[in-house]
């Protein structure tokens, strides 16, 4: 007997859901969070019935957060997974959405939904817990008067290499926090100048509190179906296609990783650009979601992910403003709407997926898991099916 490979389908994003961003959610618990999201990114896809019509569930989150040993337990009935396949991924939720994209590909799954929630406001000690993760022999030791220093360091390193100043990481700010202005989901945007970040209060050299995200809570779930489900549900107006995905994780050890560098993005950055087919993104992209929950890491992943040799000769020409050449962050970024711990990759998604929905074209996203980890996913999708 002969059995035949399925056909490799397209993939395509035909549903998004999302409950905040806020900086407190007092009224809903983690599970209720990822409910509020699923009803509305099933709503969107033109899902009756999850348990019917969806063929695996995947949760993106990390015990560290919740405070829940095994908390990837009480993700599956939020969602309509019980009793249904279902996976975890300890990480950002962009690489839920390989996961998902790969079991599509396979041929053997036809719908595949992907969670992933933020609830810091639940979390009493969140400064011990970020420098629990520090690295315990090169990082604990120094008891930094807060845990934002490690990222300090990597942004001096990033602006003596980049030549930058921090009149640069202050033009990334004010850009990202004006354009906030726009996106109903900015809870911190602001009319802000440049002179504004500087003379904000210092919380660890370069980084003023302006130059950092806040964490908030939030709810993301999106639905991502084949090319022949698509076609199957009449959802072609609103799909948006995944055209090249990837993830990388270097070195976990502060001794051995490069301060100042982000070969996580390089790796990531390269796999989905390189299966998308793209070798010059000015020609090719039409926008860029990158990762900002810290100011300096806007213009590092731009240069990691090989969008530009001078970052900051190009933002300081507008090149990343919305009108220039290749916009960045036209979401308002992490800046505008927050840090949303391992949903950042999934928001930052969602963004990407309404500006083609309203526009067309084609984007890369780009999420970091953030201090002190090394991990990082990017993502190209279009509107051409």
């Amino acid at each position: 007997m002969v059995h035949l490979m399925p056909s490799r389908p397209r993939v395509a994003i035909i549903g998004v859901g999302v409950y905040g961003p806020k900086h407190t959610i007092p009224e809903l618990s983690f599970r209720e969070l990822a409910f509020e999201a699923a009803l509305r990114a099933y709503r969107d896809a033109g899902i009756d019935d999850p348990r019917r019509d969806i063929d695996a569930f995947i949760g993106c989150q990390e015990d560290f957060w919740e405070g829940i040993a095994i908390a990837d337990e009480f993700i599956p009935e939020p969602i309509g997974g019980v009793l249904r396949p279902t996976f975890t991924v300890s990480g950002d939720g962009l690489q839920g959405v390989a996961q998902a994209y790969m079991l599509i590909r396979t041929g053997y799954f036809d719908v595949v939904s992907v969670e992933a929630h933020a609830k810091p406001s639940d979390i009493r000690t969140f400064d011990g817990i970020m420098e629990l993760a520090f690295d315990p022999n090169y990082l604990r030791p120094v008891v930094p008067p807060n845990y934002h220093f490690y990222a300090a360091l990597e942004a001096k390193a990033f602006m003596e290499l980049a030549g930058a100043t921090r009149e640069d990481l202050a033009l990334v700010v004010a850009k990202n926090k004006n354009i906030g202005l726009l996106n109903p989901r900015s809870i911190s945007a602001a009319p802000v100048s440049p002179c504004d970040v500087l003379e904000a209060p210092m919380v660890s050299d370069p980084l003023t509190a302006m130059d950092i995200a806040d964490p908030v809570d939030v709810g993301v779930v999106v639905v991502l179906a084949s090319d022949d489900t698509v076609s199957r549900l009449g959802v072609e107006d609103r799909a948006v296609w995944i055209e090249g995905i990837g993830y990388g994780t270097e070195t976990g050890s502060f001794e051995r990783h490069e301060i100042g560098r982000a070969p996580s993005v390089r790796l990531a950055s390269a796999r989905a650009l390189g299966e998308a087919g793209i070798s010059n993104a000015f020609n090719e992209l039409d926008f860029i979601e990158t990762d900002d929950r810290y100011s300096f890491f806007e213009p590092l992943t731009l240069f990691e992910a090989g969008i530009t040799q001078d970052p900051i000769k190009d933002l300081r020409e507008g090149t990343f403003d919305p009108g220039g050449p290749l916009p960045v962050n036209l979401s308002g970024g992490s800046l505008s709407w927050g840090w949303p711990l391992e949903a950042t990759g999934l928001l930052r998604l969602v963004h990407a997926i309404e500006f083609i929905r309203r526009n067309g074209g084609k984007g890369l996203a780009i999420s970091w898991r953030g201090i002190p980890t090394y991990t990082s996913s990017a993502i190209v999708v279009s509107g051409e099916g």
